[in-house]
């Protein structure tokens, strides 16, 4: 718990009432049979109707006073525990903000989103559950016993025969129940998987009509967690059965007990009801350490996460000078990623790119070079050599400083929901509308925002479902655009374009951006021929560098890249 002391930050008042409280009502609770048995076996034995009516008054007090106090208690340790999962949620997502590409990898998206959501939650159950149970079943069991042995010594002996009975059982099945709670939430993760596979891919399946295999995948992953959490849970079922037949048993001896007359009516009654409050606070124990269980499975997750050190690491006088030229260094010996035991991914890599330039980065799929370009965002950090930045390295930048000085086209055109201008604003919060609309007049989209009758203010579906491919590239490069930023990286993104709007776009790039260095991942030769500088890769390393002239010349793997696409694609 030493782990979680500091997300309760805000919530310590509510935290500490709460237990407070619980004393309150629990106390309400104990003394109501104490007060039974004496209007019992004195009220009534006696006939005495004034101190039945006395005694009946402070009972409906002391019940008052515990339904206020039970009352309370519930609601703030309900502040408190949905406090603490507010800030420990919070802290999660920070966490996953500071990681690399290669941390994100290592847990897989799917595991990130049942960790924050809900392994969270059943922490946060357990908080909620120790700060009432944890210490209203103690002080009922306590309370209990001593006034039992207040009132019959010989009854109070039934206590000491079956606590240890409950002790070993629940110890059992807490110790059988952990590892099935630990694949419990292994399977939820996999639940998890194929819903966001099959929500994001929704296309794609009815497409190829895989709608039956995706059921069918679904149904096992379904399956298994149901299965996995019947398992887990038969063990929790049989803690009441074996209570009630524990709790029958005592009620049993106390009346064979009291059968001689050696005890009074008003005081069989009393430890009856005792022996049950001290059964079921026993049970309450159980199901909290039933549920500390489970709750240490998802809690091992969490701080998994919590724990794990980002591979991109920020210096903490990193350099906040911004970014003026745009000269571009590359000096790789090789790049792997971590934990990877193939080849490495980038090999003698090195080349520099002057202020101003335009580069096209062309090669084979899987060949390196979106890799190459996250090096420079430090989405990744070389393993040998550099990337520097007007001759700094990168990894002496401030990471802020660093981003917001490169503008950055992914592959995957990632829009967010809301509306056209929220996600144009992405790339810079404080931008004037004139400037949203300039950046898409760049972008080549002005004229689709206009013709929508809400234009800027139009809604945006959740990644951007309700716009084509063309479109959202269009609106992704809008997005970088409005930072003005003096490299940008278009990574693959304008392969949705058709050749007439490409030429566009890069027309009116020359003339806008003519101070900026644009690197351009491409698979179109004719993209290539209006860059200043053409990179072609090939199996993690550069194999030719030059212009369109020189290369078609002198490079093969740049002239069977020009061969194979001098029918699908006519020159301009």
């Amino acid at each position: 718990m030493k782990h979680y002391l500091k997300y309760m930050k805000g919530n310590w008042k509510y935290a500490i009432l709460a237990p407070i409280l619980i004393m309150v009502d629990t106390a309400g609770m104990v003394v109501q049979p104490y007060f039974l048995q004496k209007i019992i076996d004195i009220g009534i034995a006696n006939n005495d109707t004034a101190y039945i009516v006395k005694t009946g008054i402070i009972m409906i007090v002391c019940a008052i006073i515990s339904l206020i106090g039970g009352f309370l208690a519930m609601y703030f340790s309900s502040k408190a525990a949905y406090g603490f999962a507010a800030n420990l949620r919070q802290e999660l997502l920070n966490k996953i903000q500071e990681f690399s590409f290669s941390n994100i990898n290592k847990f897989s998206t799917s595991s990130l989103v049942t960790r924050l959501t809900n392994d969270v939650e059943i922490i946060q159950q357990l908080v909620q559950m120790m700060l009432r149970m944890l210490i209203r079943a103690p002080f009922m069991l306590i309370s209990g016993i001593i006034l039992t042995i207040a009132m019959s010594p010989k009854i109070a002996m039934i206590f000491l025969a079956i606590t240890p009975i409950l002790g070993i059982t629940m110890g059992l099945l807490i110790k059988k129940a952990f590892p099935l709670f630990t694949k419990v939430q292994q399977k939820i993760d996999k639940v998890n998987s194929v819903i966001r596979e099959n929500v994001v891919g929704a296309r794609v399946i009815k497409s190829f009509v895989r709608e039956e295999f995706e059921e069918e995948r679904f149904g096992k992953a379904n399956q298994d967690l149901r299965d996995t959490t019947i398992r887990s849970f038969n063990l929790m079922i049989l803690l009441m059965p074996l209570v009630m037949l524990i709790m029958n048993a005592s009620v049993a001896a106390v009346l064979w007990i009291g059968g001689n007359g050696s005890i009074e009516v008003g005081q069989i009654s009393a430890c009856i009801t005792y022996i049950s409050m001290t059964l079921m606070s026993l049970i309450m124990l159980s199901m909290v350490f039933m549920n500390f269980s489970r709750a240490k499975a998802s809690s091992d997750r969490v701080i998994e996460v919590l724990v794990e050190e980002p591979d991109v690491k920020e210096e903490e006088k990193g350099i906040t000078q911004e970014i003026k030229k745009g000269l571009v260094e590359y000096n790789i010996k090789s790049f792997n990623f971590k934990d990877s035991d193939g080849d490495a991914i980038l090999n003698n890599i090195k080349f520099t790119v002057k202020p101003g330039e335009t580069v096209a980065i062309i090669g084979t799929t899987g060949t390196g070079k979106s890799t190459l370009l996250n090096l420079m965002l430090r989405f990744y950090d070389v393993t040998e050599g550099y990337v520097k930045i007007d001759g700094i390295d990168v990894r002496d930048y401030n990471l802020k400083t660093l981003r917001q000085s490169i503008g950055m086209v992914p592959q995957e055109n990632r829009l967010f929901a809301g509306t056209i201008e929220e996600n144009i604003r992405w790339g810079k919060p404080n931008a004037s509308i004139e400037e949203i609309k300039h950046a898409c007049k760049i972008a080549q989209i002005e004229d689709y925002i206009e013709s929508l009758p809400n234009k800027y203010e139009s809604r945006v579906e959740e990644r951007g479902a309700n716009f084509s491919g063309g479109q959202k590239q269009r609106l992704t490069i809008a997005r970088a655009l409005i930072k003005k930023p003096k490299i940008l990286i278009l990574d693959d993104s304008v392969s949705a374009l058709d050749s007439t709007t490409e030429a566009n776009l890069r027309k009116a790039l020359n003339e806008e951006f003519n101070e900026t260095t644009i690197f351009m991942v491409t698979q179109r030769i004719n993209t290539c021929k209006t860059a200043d500088k053409i990179l072609v890769m090939d199996d993690g390393t550069i194999v030719g560098e030059g212009t369109h002239n020189e290369l078609i010349k002198e490079n093969k793997t740049y002239q069977e890249i020009s061969e194979s696409q001098k029918e699908v694609m006519p020159e301009e």
